[in-house]
């Protein structure tokens, strides 16, 4: 079986062909900040995108011969996870930003269904987008009737790293209570209850600890109070929860490693303990999430391109190894999880769900 990946992110556009399990090109397409300000809007951007993925497959020597092609899931209503035929309601609700417009991660199932349109037989797939939404009742609720609890979270790579470390430790992912957590420049914590992820955080923009680029939960009130002290625009302020915040907003960068050097090199206290509370905020999240597991977890999983960090693993080990046994899974597998994903279904070992 051949399959063609594609992740689209906001300054590039990965893509991946695999042959089976075997990767044959694996590739991360740039794109920089003058190249992308000629379009008003991230779906406009859609044939530019597209034409550079068929570019590179033309450059490599790769025939549009696929049996699949999988995208990253945009953000859609929620829906359970698992692996999705990409249908025209799907499309619609993309094109329309059911649940948010402006998102490079929507460009995925468009460029996917796009490319597979034009080669005969080929089928298109999304698997585990960010809106998987599998929370229990007690989850959903908030402490306003106005608001419900929404979860927004890197479902793709941690149900990757999820059966990944089931596998390797003998087991299936279905049998274990996990809690994951993928450390970037959001950071989102799951629990896992038998294949089920029963909670997780938005960490796009508004919930959890603070990251690189995202505030996390907020004092609501004085929240409400900067909304309407008049010096900033809605849009000023929707950057200062998610890419002006977190340590981005207290150290003028979201570079970890540039912030270890920092306090390494020049004896950085601010900077230290700025760091030092993030990790302090995300050991918080992570044990909460115990609570919900009723202390029954089998493991903590921590991955994602933080998880390269030895200062905050270190660290974070230090808060939460009481808890569970912690496994680190540094970086993503995002791309090898998607063409797997679209593997299982062309042999018939997992079934596809129809998105409505």
């Amino acid at each position: 079986m051949l399959i063609l990946a594609i992740n689209p992110g906001s300054t590039s556009t990965k893509m991946a062909v695999y042959e089976d399990e075997k990767p044959l090109v694996l590739r991360s397409i740039s794109h920089t900040n003058e190249e992308l300000s000629r379009f008003d809007d991230v779906i406009e951007q859609l044939d530019y995108r597209k034409q550079l993925v068929l570019d590179e497959l033309e450059r490599v020597g790769v025939p549009l011969e696929f049996d699949a092609v999988i995208g990253r899931g945009g953000l859609v209503k929620p829906i359970a996870g698992g692996v999705y035929e990409i249908n025209q309601k799907m499309l619609d609700d993309t094109h329309s930003g059911i649940a948010m417009h402006n998102h490079a991660c929507n460009l995925g199932c468009l460029i996917a269904h796009e490319i597979a349109q034009s080669i005969p037989g080929c089928r298109s797939f999304i698997a585990d987008p960010g809106v998987v939404d599998e929370l229990n009742d007690y989850a959903r609720i908030s402490g306003s009737p106005l608001m419900n609890r929404i979860c927004i979270w890197h479902a793709l790579n941690q149900r990757a790293i999820a059966r990944r470390f089931a596998q390797e430790i003998g087991k299936h992912y279905e049998d274990l209570n996990l809690i994951i957590c993928h450390l970037g420049g959001g950071i989102s914590v799951a629990a896992h209850d038998h294949g089920r992820a029963v909670d997780a955080n938005n960490a796009l923009d508004g919930e959890g600890p603070f990251s690189p680029e995202r505030a996390g939960s907020l004092p609501a009130a004085d929240l409400i109070r900067l909304c309407f002290s008049g010096k900033y625009t809605e849009k000023q302020l929707l950057k200062r929860i998610a890419g002006k915040a977190g340590l981005n907003a207290h150290l003028g960068t979201a570079n970890v490693k540039e912030i270890e050097e920092r306090i390494r090199d020049y004896g950085d206290t601010h900077a230290e303990l700025i760091l030092n509370a993030m990790i302090y905020h995300i050991a918080k999240n992570i044990a909460g999430l115990g609570a919900v597991l009723c202390g029954k977890v089998d493991a903590i999983l921590l991955t994602g391109g933080l998880a390269r960090s030895e200062y905050v693993i270190g660290r974070l080990r230090q808060r939460i190894e009481w808890i569970a046994p912690v496994y680190c899974f540094p970086g993503e597998d995002e791309m090898e999880a998607l063409a797997q994903n679209a593997l299982a279904v062309l042999r018939g070992q997992r079934e596809v769900a129809e998105y409505d």
